[in-house]
C-alpha cells in the first residue's frame, strides 16, 4: 500500500469531540487530510472515512487511535479512488438514464478488465428544480470526471446550473440530443442514448484514445 495515500475507517462512539480528537492526532503524526465522510450507523456508533497522505508510520497511528476510548476499531486500506476510480454521473429521465447506463456500463467493463478503474452511477430525476439542484451538487461529489444528461427536454435553470458546472470544475458534460437549451452549453451532444454511454467511457479511460475536446460542441 502507498503510505503517502490511504484509507482510513474508524468506527467510534457517537458523542462530541471524537471527530476533534481524531483530526488532532492525524496533524500530530504529519498527516494531510485529503478527503472525509462520516455518518451515524446507529444511536451509539459512527462511522468516519479518511483519505490521508503524508503518513510515514501507519503503525503509530493504529496504535494511538486504538488507544482511545471512544474508538471501536480502526482500519487502513486502499483509498475508494484506487478501488473505484474515475466516476461517471448520469442523470435524467429514467429510460434515457438506463439507456445510457447500457452502453456506459458494457464499456466500462471493457476498460475495467484492462486495469482501469471505472464506475458508473444513475440518477433518474423528475423536475427542473430537482434537475438543476442535482447537477449543481456533482461539484462536491468525490471522483467525478464526466455527467451525462439524459432526458427529452432540459432548459432554464438546468442550463444556469450547467455553466454554474463548467465554470467552478473541469468536469466534462455529455447531453442527449434533446428539446431545450441544455444541449448548447454541453460540451459533447450525442442523439443515441447508447453511444453516448460508451463515449462517455471512452473520453475518461486511459485506455482509450477518445479526446472529447477534438469535437467539442459536436452533435453526432
Amino acid at each position: 500500500m502507498d503510505s503517502k495515500e490511504l484509507g482510513l475507517t474508524v468506527r467510534a462512539d457517537n458523542k462530541i469531540g471524537v471527530l476533534h480528537n481524531l483530526t488532532g492526532i492525524i496533524s500530530k503524526l504529519g498527516g494531510n487530510i485529503l478527503y472525509t465522510q462520516q455518518f451515524v450507523k446507529n444511536s451509539d456508533i459512527g462511522l468516519i472515512y479518511m483519505e490521508i497522505e503524508n503518513i510515514d508510520n501507519e503503525k503509530l497511528l493504529i496504535d494511538t487511535l486504538n488507544s482511545m476510548e471512544c474508538i471501536k476499531s480502526v482500519e487502513l486500506h486502499d483509498t475508494l479512488k484506487k478501488i473505484f476510480g474515475k466516476r461517471i454521473i448520469i442523470i435524467g429521465g429514467g429510460a434515457q438514464v438506463s439507456q445510457v447506463a447500457m452502453g456506459a456500463i458494457s464499456e466500462a467493463d471493457r476498460h475495467n478488465i484492462r486495469g482501469e478503474r471505472i464506475s458508473i452511477d444513475t440518477m433518474p430525476v423528475v423536475g427542473e428544480d430537482n434537475l438543476a439542484d442535482a447537477v449543481l451538487s456533482v461539484e462536491n461529489l468525490p471522483r467525478v470526471e464526466l455527467l451525462v444528461l439524459a432526458g427529452s427536454i432540459m432548459g432554464g435553470k438546468i442550463t444556469e446550473a450547467v455553466k454554474t458546472l463548467k465554470e467552478k470544475t473541469d468536469i466534462q458534460i455529455i447531453s442527449l440530443n434533446m428539446v431545450g437549451s441544455v444541449p448548447k452549453v454541453a460540451d459533447l451532444v450525442i442523439t443515441d442514448p447508447v453511444q453516448a454511454g460508451v463515449i462517455a467511457v471512452m473520453a475518461v479511460a486511459d485506455t482509450a484514445k477518445f479526446d472529447i475536446n477534438k469535437v467539442k460542441g459536436r452533435t453526432i
